[in-house]
């Protein structure tokens, strides 16, 4: 990792990280995606870092367009927005981004420092794993994923399953045998998952962003923009002073990024509405105070660290970022897995080191690259268009040099525009799509060994992930009723008990005693909803 090269890469992945995060529309997704293919050519260890580096390089770039044009770069910086822009609207560009860029900086380390704590540990208890409890645990993912689709839920659902679906074209992994593929030998390969990835996420967005013809032609600001300077040591006070706020958005963080399908769009909304509610002044947010700032760029830093905590630990990934990075680990013959720590160290703890490094290469680079980014903001929109979706091409193209590929780009770009338009999710079919193929496979391992469907339920694992599952597909209902139905009283309490059996019979000493300790807090919560609706009745 000290290796000159290495560095240099590094630098190279953040500097166009928050280039790319800084413009609307330039999702951290489409920049990790586009940098998979560059990466083909340099070892494992290089070909990560230099996505970790843009990764990390994104999540802090959108803060400058959000605070500079008031349009969010990226979806994990849409609530910086919220005080930011009034931050730099009041004549203060240059505290705003300082504190938003070492409120990343604290977050990011704070996020490092969970991850390298709690991935080993995590992969310990995935030794025990079976097919059984992959299965299941894909299953949670799943569910989990249709369950964050907001509003939209039906759809959301009706999105994993495509992905699935198509997971499910071309030869089976086990058996050999075609699948969907209607004759066509193309097909009979299966749709490689890069095309699909960029197709879905770049090109629909382009397309999207270059609909309007009138906003297509526009640059994203005036001609007359000049770069700010940041304030960096005033910025520092200002979020030391509210080291607490740094934290717990940190915490919310970590825990949302370890949620699989979550990230980052998520926890900054989360800390957010989480740092006004504890506010002695909540009326002063959406005015530009420092607290609307912090809470949310905290937040999407520590996000990565729990979405990798997942990848790394148990070979599912936490967000649509470490999906592609999934993908970057299967490209250099690196199966994620429980046992991928144990077996990978040195690359394990590489990636851990470049998470570190590359948050203080991003607050070395953030000023350099505002110049870069005022420049850029003069192109009009089509232009960028073209030459992004020139390098989407030419990176698809290159992973097998195959044209079939650039047909699945194209296929797969109008398919992502329609279902955006129709108001779909698109992270639920990319989830589908990546964890389709782990879902099939150790169904399949699990029927080769045994025919005895109770193992599902009986192995305690599996049972685990499919509680969770079961509760977490009801989440949504609990939600929306849990101001005006009964039921959800009992929601949590009988949760507590749920998951408290398959952890007791886990084994140990620790889990058994963790066990009891759920039970206790379902009795404690189960009382307190009887004594509550007996008080309400009197």
């Amino acid at each position: 990792m000290f290796e000159l090269h290495t560095l240099a890469l590094m630098t190279l992945g953040v500097t166009a990280g928050l280039i790319a995060g800084a413009i609307p529309g330039f999702t951290i997704a489409m920049a990790v995606v586009l940098t998979l293919p560059f990466t083909f050519g340099m070892t494992a260890t290089q070909g990560l870092s230099t996505m970790i580096g843009v990764l990390v390089g994104g999540l802090s770039g959108g803060l400058m367009a959000g605070m500079l044009t008031g349009i969010p770069g990226t979806p994990s910086s849409v609530a910086t927005t919220f005080d930011g822009f009034p931050m730099a609207r009041k004549g203060q560009p240059g505290l705003a981004l300082g504190i938003g860029v070492w409120s990343s900086f604290f977050g990011g380390i704070t996020g490092a420092i969970v991850l390298v704590t709690l991935a080993p540990q995590l992969a310990r208890v995935g030794l025990e794993f079976g097919p059984w409890d992959y299965f299941a645990l894909v299953m949670f993912a799943l569910t989990i994923t249709s369950s964050l689709s907001g509003k939209a839920l039906l759809k959301g659902i009706i999105a994993g399953t495509l992905g699935l679906l198509v997971a499910a074209i071309g030869e089976d992994e086990v058996n050999g045998v075609a699948r969907f593929t209607f004759g066509n030998d193309a097909i009979r390969q299966g749709f490689a998952f890069l095309p699909v990835l960029v197709g879905l996420f770049a090109f629909s967005q382009l397309l999207s962003d270059v609909q309007d013809r009138v906003k297509a032609s526009k640059p994203l600001m005036p001609k007359g923009a000049k770069a700010v300077r940041v304030e960096h040591r005033q910025a520092i006070v200002e979020v030391l002073r509210r080291w607490v706020v740094v934290l717990r958005s940190s915490f919310i963080g970590v825990f949302t990024g370890i949620l699989p399908g979550a990230g980052s769009s998520v926890s900054n909304i989360l800390a957010y509405d989480q740092a006004k509610k504890a506010s002695k002044h909540p009326e002063e947010f959406g005015t530009g105070i420092p607290d609307g700032i912090i809470a949310p760029e905290s937040s999407n830093n520590a996000t990565e660290g729990g979405a990798l905590i997942m990848v790394m630990a148990l070979g599912i990934p936490g967000d649509i970022i470490t999906a592609v990075m999934l993908g970057a680990l299967l490209i250099h013959d690196v199966v994620p897995s429980p046992s991928f720590i144990s077996e990978e160290p040195v690359l394990a703890y590489s990636i851990f080191i470049a998470f570190f490094f590359a948050h203080f290469i991003m607050v070395t680079m953030q000023a350099f690259c505002l110049r870069i980014f005022v420049l850029i903001t003069r192109v009009p929109m089509y232009i960028l268009t073209s030459v992004i979706l020139l390098y989407c091409a030419i990176g698809v193209f290159a992973l097998h040099n195959v044209g079939f590929d650039l047909w699945t780009l194209f296929l797969f770009g109008i398919l992502g525009y329609i279902l955006r338009n129709l108001g779909f999710p698109l992270a639920p079919m990319i989830l589908g799509v990546v964890l389709g193929d782990i879902a099939e496979l150790n169904l399949n391992r699990a029927w080769s060994i045994s025919n005895d469907l109770s193992l599902f339920i009986t192995r305690p694992w599996s049972a685990f992930f499919l509680t969770l599952a079961a509760f977490s597909t009801v989440f949504p209902w609990y939600q929306r009723d849990r101001a005006t139905k009964k039921w959800t009283q009992f929601y949590f309490p009988i949760f507590a008990f749920a998951i408290a059996v398959p952890v007791i019979f886990m084994g140990g000493t620790v889990r058994p005693v963790l066990g009891l300790c759920l039970i206790l807090l379902g009795v404690y919560l189960l009382w307190r909803r009887v004594n509550k609706a007996t008080d309400l009745s009197c």
